[in-house]
């Protein structure tokens, strides 16, 4: 006759993985909305880079706002419908001292500025005198591009919210 031993581990495993299942399942669920939230959030950003690529092409394209939205939200497919673009072609005045290379900027307020290639009065105007011998003064043209997009998580978890609010920013200089 056998006796059955108190060291019997026949249903430990089972056991074990019932305790750490929730554990595991909580981890996975986790990463996969990070990632997925890190997904979006390189969208939104790729959406301002692709209008701001747009509008830089020339003094043409950097006031359209239009095209430069439609350009936005076509490099980002994937996003909700939340996704908003805005953007605006400042001035500025860029002093440049030759002999250094130090360079000086200064803004020209937007009613002064804009797409416009042949602003009257001329835009130059704005910019401050150049009274220093060596520097040389011209005008430059931006385009900015700000996106955001409010993306929901998959599930909602105590303690963090159900949605997040993702920017994207751009900057570049426009094609003379």
């Amino acid at each position: 006759m056998k006796f059955s031993t108190l060291r019997n581990d026949r249903g430990s495993a089972f056991v074990e993985l019932a305790l750490v299942l929730p554990i595991l399942t909580l981890v996975l669920i986790g990463a996969a909305e990070l990632g997925r939230m890190a997904y979006f959030a390189i969208e939104v950003s790729d959406a301002a880079r692709a209008g701001v690529a747009y509008g830089a092409q020339s003094a043409a394209t950097a006031p359209d706002t239009v095209n430069i939205a439609i350009a936005a939200r076509a490099a980002a497919p994937d996003l909700p419908s939340t996704l908003s673009v805005s953007s605006n072609d400042p001035c500025t005045c860029e002093t440049v001292t030759t002999s250094t290379g130090t360079v000086v900027t200064t803004p020209i307020p937007l009613t002064n500025c804009g797409g416009n290639p042949a602003p009257n009065p001329p835009v130059i105007s704005y910019c401050p005198a150049s009274t220093t011998a060596g520097t040389v003064t011209f005008v430059v043209n931006y385009v900015q591009v700000s996106t955001s997009a409010t993306v929901s998580t998959m599930f909602n978890y105590p303690g963090i919210p159900s949605s997040f609010t993702l920017n994207g920013f751009s900057k570049m200089r426009v094609l003379q």
